[in-house]
């Protein structure tokens, strides 16, 4: 069992920065891929980054490449999600996941675990 609790978001202007949270209890963790999505009401959720246990492997959508970082220091049992040129449409509530698959299903489907959720909102 894992459980995600999700920090960082805010209020921020168009070209500005923002560092996503998420940290995790459970002693599965460090062995999981996470990912990061957001959700806009509305719509559906999307993938927004993946990154395998070990940092080994990163995936991002085409939105927010060459903008978004993932990373992760399993020593904090802590994923981040750092956000550089944001924009309008970024706009959105923002959700990690988690889970003993690859990068590409993560993608593809989401992990098994999930956090509430924090609000970016981008203002132009």
């Amino acid at each position: 069992q894992v459980r995600l609790v999700e920090s960082g978001g805010g209020l921020v202007q168009a070209g500005g920065s923002l560092r996503l949270s998420c940290e995790a209890s459970g002693r599965t963790f460090t062995s999981t891929t996470m990912g990061w999505f957001r959700q806009v009401p509305g719509k559906e959720r999307e993938f927004v980054a993946g990154i395998t246990w070990n940092g080994g492997s990163t995936d991002y959508a085409d939105s927010v490449k060459g903008r978004f970082i993932i990373s992760r220091d399993n020593a904090k049992n802590t994923g981040y999600l750092q956000m550089n040129s944001l924009k309008p449409e970024d706009t959105a509530v923002y959700y990690c996941s988690a889970g003993l698959m690859t990068v590409a299903r993560m993608r593809e489907r989401g992990g098994v675990y999930w956090g509430q959720g924090t609000q970016v909102t981008v203002s132009s």
